[in-house]
């Protein structure tokens, strides 16, 4: 089969640990250069020789909170003097704190948005301009179940989803006339350090770990997309069927699995 990512110049956000370091060796193995963005220079350094000493890539790294909007205007233009494109942009920053709403605090709830929703729309509008001179690109969106199904203790977090599969909706149709393609990829919970912050308690962990997916299985889907550009990708399958399920018959799955959504 043919290697539909060599030299391909992928950025990604969130990308010194989880899905976003194990897409990052994916994407060097398939001969694509991947940039990497996150916030700790100490792990990009450590993600930077780990990818070149396992797949022989220089993967390039810029120190990066997507929550300040000048520096993500910074850095993409580093990034296009560099390469002179960006092939794919794999918006992957985010965190989420588990919390009842009444117990939520303000700081919390302003920090998931900056980075979740704010820190997106800052690198997709610092990316347009290129992949529209160029009239070719691939923005990725990972987003969640979440979005689509809201539970307790998730609802600042949900609400950030819901707004990126917002906004992936309607880009998508607004770049309907390019060869742009805008996707979102929504998962379950993924084994990861993500629950390390979004449940100190340990609780949600440990009820859904046997539905959690791989990072492995996650990043191999989403090399998939990159190949096979689609809408949408809920992963798992059947998850991506339940929450359908749900926004056709909301109160009943409310009243039949209110115990099982309350978890966390």
């Amino acid at each position: 089969m043919a290697n539909h990512l060599h030299n391909k110049i992928i950025v990604i956000t969130g990308a010194s640990s989880g899905i976003g370091l194990t897409l990052a060796l994916d994407v060097a193995k398939q001969g694509g250069i991947p940039v990497l963005l996150a916030r700790t220079t100490r792990k990009l350094e450590a993600a930077s020789e780990e990818i070149l000493k396992t797949t022989g890539i220089e993967a390039p790294f810029f120190t990066l909170d997507v929550g300040d909007n000048e520096a993500v205007i910074k850095t993409f233009t580093q990034i296009v003097e560099k390469y002179d494109r960006i092939d794919v942009l794999i918006n992957n920053a985010g965190y989420a704190i588990f919390d009842a709403f009444i117990d939520a605090k303000v700081e919390d709830v302003k920090g998931m948005f900056d980075v979740n929703v704010f820190g997106l729309i800052a690198c997709t509008k610092a990316v347009l301009p290129t992949m529209i001179k160029q009239n070719k690109g691939h923005i990725i969106n990972i987003a969640s179940q979440a979005g689509k199904l809201a539970t307790p203790k998730s609802s600042i977090y949900s609400a950030t989803k819901h707004a990126v599969l917002a906004i992936t909706n309607s880009l998508r149709m607004e770049l309907m006339d390019t060869n742009i393609f805008v996707s979102a990829v929504n998962p379950g919970p993924i084994k990861t350090p993500f629950f390390d912050r979004a449940d100190t308690s340990g609780n949600y962990k440990k009820n859904v770990e046997k539905f959690m997916l791989e990072s492995s299985f996650v990043s191999a889907k989403i090399i998939q997309l990159m190949e096979r550009p689609k809408r949408e990708m809920n992963l798992p399958g059947w998850m991506g069927i339940g929450t359908t399920f749900y926004q056709l018959f909301p109160s009943i799955v409310e009243k039949v699995a209110g115990k099982k959504l309350n978890q966390k």
